[in-house]
C-alpha cells in the first residue's frame, strides 16, 4: 500500500502535533507542586522513593511518631523540612550506633 507525499506529510504533521501537545501537558504537570506555607509536601509515593522503603515502613513511622505527617482530603503528605529532619535524626542514630572499626 502507498501513499502520497502530501498525506504522508499531513500525518506526520498530526503526529507532530499531537506529540508537542502531550509534551505541554507533561511540563505543566512537572511544574504543579504541593504546597503548604510555601514548603514542599511530599506524598507517601514520593518519600517512599526518596528514602527506599516499603508503604509499611513508612506507616510504622507515622505510627510512632518518628515521622510527622498531615492529612488533606484523605491523602497523606509530609513536609520537606519534615522530612530532612527525620534524615538527619535517623542517620545520627546509624552512625553514633555503630561500632568502632578496627584497622589491623
Amino acid at each position: 500500500m502507498y501513499i502520497s507525499r502530501e498525506d504522508f506529510e499531513a500525518w506526520m504533521e498530526r503526529v507532530m502535533y499531537r506529540f508537542d501537545k502531550q509534551d505541554k501537558t507533561l511540563d505543566k504537570m512537572s511544574k504543579r507542586r504541593n504546597m503548604l506555607d510555601g514548603e514542599l509536601l511530599l506524598d507517601n509515593q514520593d518519600l517512599c522513593q526518596l528514602l527506599h522503603i516499603s508503604k509499611r515502613t513508612l506507616q510504622r513511622y507515622r505510627s510512632t511518631g518518628e515521622l510527622p505527617f498531615q492529612t488533606v482530603y484523605q491523602k497523606t503528605y509530609y513536609k520537606e523540612s519534615d522530612v530532612h529532619t527525620f534524615i538527619r535524626e535517623n542517620f545520627n542514630k546509624k552512625r553514633n550506633g555503630r561500632k568502632p572499626t578496627e584497622n589491623p
